[in-house]
């Protein structure tokens, strides 16, 4: 188990370190083995063996700490590489892609288990990676808005059914900043130094480090693999919770937090990848459980492919609600039929 979360989270390091570098094949190579290998080995091992419950062991917070210090190196890296002149355009798009696709998935995964830790090193550690990407807020809004109100309308980071992905990501990323906002300042109530400030002070930094690494171009190159990263982060919700709402109980309240209000996928590959994030419902079950220990709900709504998969139907949107509207009326319908019986005991 440490063996498989360590590779599939740092081998495509040297691919993208060599992508940097020497471009040529490996440019091709780097974002290949995140995509279409990837995906094909998602699909060989879901359907080879039943997905493992989840286990913690040792090395875990070596691996997010090893994973969050790579992040700062790969950024800086791929931004001197695309700033540079020694690669075409060709090969800077193929490293664009690998680059991205990394700090998307796998990064963005590590620094949300960070900020789910109660050491504050490795929180500290998780904002930092948040505040490069210009994301920052997302380490107060993700704790303090989203586990609260997560599959309600109430929630910003919660897709509504027949919402598409663009129009969603607008309206969580907006929400998100205001009411993290809104959440840290009422819980500080003006004591000490606002975290908005940190994670605006971070980006400030980060911005200022491309910029001297490799001037205007690199600042470019830095605020273009931001852009990327967080568009996965957004598509990472927005699938991941897309049309699940908590039915209100009388008086208005939502029902508890419960394994069917989030989306889930057993392929494996993917899920070592993105450091079990795709055991989604585990998660909001249980916030402060490390990834290892993460299990996948037999009764909670399965993905027909995986995560990143579905990522990227959700940017064709007929295809998207053909494939989801369906499910997410069954799954409704399911959560309706059992408060009924609650009610009826």
């Amino acid at each position: 188990m440490p063996l498989t979360f360590a590779a599939a989270t740092l081998l495509p390091l040297p691919l993208i370190a060599a992508a940097m570098v020497w471009g040529g094949i490996w440019t091709l190579v780097a974002p290949l083995a995140l995509t279409p290998l990837a995906a094909t080995l998602d699909e060989i091992g879901a359907r080879l063996a039943s997905p493992q419950p989840g286990a913690e062991f040792p090395a875990s917070s070596a691996l997010t700490l090893v994973i969050g210090c790579a992040h700062f190196a790969v950024l800086a890296g791929a931004v001197w590489a695309l700033a540079g002149d020694w690669l075409g355009p060709v090969e800077k798009a193929g490293l664009y892609a690998a680059t991205g696709l990394w700090l998307g998935q796998v990064s963005n995964a590590n620094a949300h288990e960070l900020i789910h830790r109660s050491m504050r090193g490795s929180r500290r550690l998780g904002v930092a990676v948040y505040a490069s990407l210009l994301f920052g807020h997302h380490a107060s809004a993700h704790p303090l808005v989203h586990h609260v109100r997560v599959a309600t309308r109430d929630d910003p980071a919660t897709a509504r059914r027949g919402e598409g992905f663009w129009r969603y990501a607008l309206r969580a990323w907006h929400g998100g900043f205001r009411e993290g906002l809104r959440a840290e300042t009422a819980r500080r109530r003006g004591r000490g130094l606002h975290p908005y400030w940190i994670y605006a002070g971070g980006a400030v930094v980060a911005l200022a480090a491309s910029l001297l690494l490799a001037g205007w171009a690199g600042l470019i190159a830095h605020l273009a693999l931001a852009g990327f990263a967080q568009v996965q982060l957004l598509l990472s919700d927005y699938v991941q919770h897309y049309g699940l709402e908590r039915t209100r109980r009388a008086g208005g309240r939502p029902e508890p937090v419960g394994a069917r209000h989030s989306w889930n996928s057993p392929h494996p590959v993917s899920s070592w990848m993105m450091l079990n994030a795709p055991r989604h419902s585990d998660h909001h079950a249980r916030p402060a459980r490390s990834f290892p220990a993460l299990d996948l709900p037999q009764d909670a709504p399965m993905l027909p492919r995986s995560l990143p998969v579905m990522a990227c139907l959700a940017l064709w949107p007929r295809a998207w609600r053909r494939v989801m509207d369906p499910r997410v009326a069954n799954w409704r319908a399911a959560g309706t039929k059992g408060l009924a019986a609650e009610a009826g005991e």
